[in-house]
C-alpha cells in the first residue's frame, strides 16, 4: 500500500517520521512531500542554523 504524499512530519522528540500530524504541533517540523524529505528535516535545520550563525559574524 502506497503511503500518501504531502502528509510527512519529522518529530523532533522521537526523530521519527510521522505519516499525518499524530503528535502534538509543538515536537512537529513539516509538512514535507516525501518520506525521505522528512527523514531529513533535521539535518536542514542544522545547516540553516550554521548559515544564519555564520551571517550574524560578518
Amino acid at each position: 500500500m502506497d503511503e500518501p504524499r504531502g502528509d510527512y512530519w519529522y518529530n523532533l522528540v522521537t526523530g521519527k517520521v510521522e505519516v499525518g500530524a499524530q503528535s502534538d504541533w509543538t515536537q512537529l517540523i513539516g509538512p514535507y512531500a516525501s518520506r525521505e524529505e522528512a527523514e531529513h528535516a533535521i539535518e536542514k535545520v542544522h545547516e540553516r542554523n550554521r548559515s544564519w550563525e555564520q551571517g550574524e559574524e560578518d
